[in-house]
């Protein structure tokens, strides 16, 4: 095989490459300028299709590499492709889901929805049509008429996910978006995601404390460091999530996994709150999130 068809094969077979990133920042408390790193040398490959779970302890910089990726900041060294291309801000080809829902109060769930489809030009009935569309998608058919405030917290962030979706975006990009739901809202919509990317197709990354979560949602799960955040280590999730048949939370292969990701886990954990303790909670210096 040529150097070209390996190239081009590798292109293929990768959607998003983090290479070699470091982020630092410059903070100042009173008249000192100090700089940390939130992330350091961080190496990370996503297949395209591939929902990519990340875990690691508060404030080891899980967030900051989705703010890479999204455009929203830039690395002090590295770079990230998408496509092989170098990111250079945000764009349409990467939907964002936070863990607040970010919902414009005086839309409906409906127009809310619609919002990203008039930046890209859609008229009115094409926009109706595809916010319906995903709404049905996201299991809130009927639902499209009403505002944020009539919706419950899982009901909102479905909403937050049909309009990521709805401008067709390749990645999808999710910061803890069930953390502040209560744990059977959550149970039902990480399978309701699952069921949406297996229709979709879409390649996501997902970032939570959780794994569990992790574990039940992915297909690898990177495990990193305490700050500066690196990647420690990639666990393949080799369960069918498709099975309807039994819960998958409560089989052997499931808390097998689970114990292996906590082992990688446990010293940074302890790592991270030894660091937390050392700063003192009287700092100013800005946490890596």
């Amino acid at each position: 095989m040529s150097h070209a068809e390996q190239q081009s094969r590798s292109l293929e077979e990768v959607k998003i490459s983090f290479q070699d990133v470091t982020k630092r920042f410059r903070v100042r408390e009173g008249r000192t300028v100090s700089e940390f790193t939130a992330v350091e040398g961080v190496n990370l490959d996503v297949r395209p299709g591939e929902f990519m779970a990340v875990v690691g302890p508060s404030g080891c910089g899980k967030s900051t590499l989705l703010d890479l990726l999204a455009g929203l900041s830039e690395p002090t060294s590295g770079q990230i492709l998408l496509d092989g291309k170098p990111i250079s801000g945000p764009g349409l080809d990467r939907g964002i889901v936070f863990q607040q829902y970010a919902l414009f109060p005086w839309r409906t769930a409906q127009a809310n929805i619609e919002f990203g489809l008039e930046a890209k030009g859609y008229g009115v009935k094409e926009r109706r049509d595809w916010a319906r569309h995903y709404l049905e998608l996201v299991g809130l058919a009927g639902f499209e008429n009403r505002y944020p405030h009539e919706l419950s917290g899982g009901m909102k962030q479905r909403v937050a996910i049909a309009r990521s979706l709805a401008f067709d975006p390749e990645v999808l990009l999710m910061d803890e978006p069930f953390a502040a739901l209560d744990a059977q809202t959550r149970e039902s919509l990480q399978a309701e995601l699952l069921r949406i990317w297996e229709r979709t197709g879409k390649t996501i990354l997902f970032i939570t404390h959780g794994i569990d979560e992790a574990v039940y949602l992915g297909q690898r799960v990177a495990v990193m460091t305490a700050r500066p955040g690196r990647i420690k280590r990639i666990v393949d999730i080799p369960i069918d999530k498709r099975s309807e048949e039994e819960d998958i939370r409560s089989g052997a292969e499931f808390g097998a996994l689970r114990h292996e990701i906590w082992s990688e886990l446990r010293t940074e954990v302890q790592r991270s709150q030894a660091l937390r303790q050392e700063l003192g909670s009287g700092s100013g210096t800005k946490k890596a999130r």
